[in-house]
């Protein structure tokens, strides 16, 4: 299924709003009004939530403009890291591409309740892009087709009944984190509607990509990954094929490189330090996302396949979806995800999955940078977290 590119599926003006469906899902999942970032963690909410409330800000308030803060942070050279032994590959390797060979493989995450139960799953050999896409792939892109982002469209009037015609403008969500400590039970603490905000400008119409064509293009929603694809002959992942290429041959570890966080005291990925979300103290060497290979590749020579920026899946997410699995058989192969799409904390919202974690992961809050850890978010939604990187079958 695919979301039309003119629609948009925010739920400004209905009875209930976004706010209340988080707080319900909230307390339903254990949580109260004075949760600390632990227990935000053990109870499911994610790195994600609070966009849709953020995005249901354009019904409500004024849409932000924050200061932009210069993105000075110089990347680091990557270091190859031990590879599996993989089989050749089946012809001429694409461009920017590997071959991910295939096979079985244990599929879940014991430290959250959507990626269990284990099981088993196998999926067929395919091409997988070595990095994100970054922005400057993506310009090529809008370059040759014109391309417009829906991100870089203006909410339409039939779609938000009520909103304040001058809250109809043109943008996304963007991190824009607290100058003091703040409760985890608020997203509108970290979460706003910028006016301007698109992949030319990620952090507001202040901001430029100028110097960042090797960052990962962010501010993508579901249909323009799905536009880029066509173009480029390829497809986006589905789930089981992302976390497989993500393990790298490593079996029920916890990260895409192995059993520790900081192995050597090295860091493997970009991620969140410091106290979230006002204070990132970019131990790691970057606050926001990271030049594209910036940290050591998994042993399939993947780049970023955990923290920089969260990826989108073909799949519809469903928090109970692995139950099904393990009803049906003992083996999925090559699974697509359900049918419907069904998260407790917003009900009635469709969501695809996201997969991989982002610059905003921190063991204080979602930590879904670890392997087998799910995101989702709505598909005409994108923010400065969210990004995106395509496969393509053997021809």
């Amino acid at each position: 299924m695919q979301v039309r590119p003119d629609s948009r599926t925010m739920t400004i003006g209905v009875g209930l709003s976004v706010c209340a469906l988080l707080m319900g899902a909230w307390y339903f999942l254990g949580g109260s009004p004075s949760a600390s970032a632990e227990d935000g963690m053990r109870s499911g909410i994610t790195c994600g939530m609070g966009i849709s409330a953020a995005k249901a800000g354009l019904g409500a308030a004024a849409v932000s403009e924050p200061p932009v803060a210069a993105d000075t942070q110089t990347a680091q050279p990557a270091t190859e890291s031990p590879r599996t032994k993989v089989p050749p590959p089946p012809g001429p390797v694409p461009e920017g591409m590997v071959w991910i060979p295939g096979g079985e493989f244990w599929m879940g995450a014991e430290e959250f309740p959507d990626a269990q139960p284990w099981h088993r799953v196998s999926v067929d050999g395919f091409w997988m892009d070595k990095t994100e896409v970054t922005n400057g792939q993506f310009a090529k892109f809008v370059k040759a087709t014109k391309y417009v982002t829906l991100a870089e469209r203006a909410p339409r009037a039939e779609d938000f009944p009520g909103a304040p015609p001058e809250n109809l403008v043109a943008g996304s969500v963007v991190f824009s984190p607290p100058d003091h400590a703040v409760k985890l039970n608020d997203h509108f603490q970290w979460w706003s509607y910028v006016k301007g905000a698109n992949w030319r400008h990620p952090e507001g119409p202040k901001s430029t990509i100028k110097d960042r064509g090797n960052y990962p293009v962010v501010h993508i929603a579901y249909d323009d990954a799905l536009a880029y694809a066509k173009w480029a002959g390829k497809r986006v992942p589905t789930e089981a094929e992302f976390e497989f290429a993500q393990r790298g041959g490593l079996e029920r570890k916890p990260y895409s490189w192995g059993d520790e966080l900081k192995p050597g005291g090295k860091f493997m990925a970009n991620t969140f330090q410091g106290h979230f979300p006002d204070k990132n103290t970019k131990e790691d060497g970057y606050e926001r996302a990271a030049p594209v290979a910036s940290f050591p590749p998994n042993s399939y020579g993947l780049y970023d396949m955990a923290g920089n920026v969260w990826e989108w899946t073909s799949d519809w997410y469903r928090h109970d979806y692995y139950k099904t699995l393990v009803a049906e058989g003992p083996l999925a192969h090559n699974p697509l995800g359900p049918v419907d799409s069904l998260d407790p904390s917003e009900p009635g919202v469709k969501k695809k999955v996201h997969r991989g974690g982002s610059f905003l992961c921190t063991d204080q809050y979602c930590a879904r940078y670890i392997a087998g850890g799910r995101g989702k978010g709505e598909p005409d939604t994108g923010t400065n977290h969210v990004g995106f990187r395509l496969v393509r079958d053997v021809r």
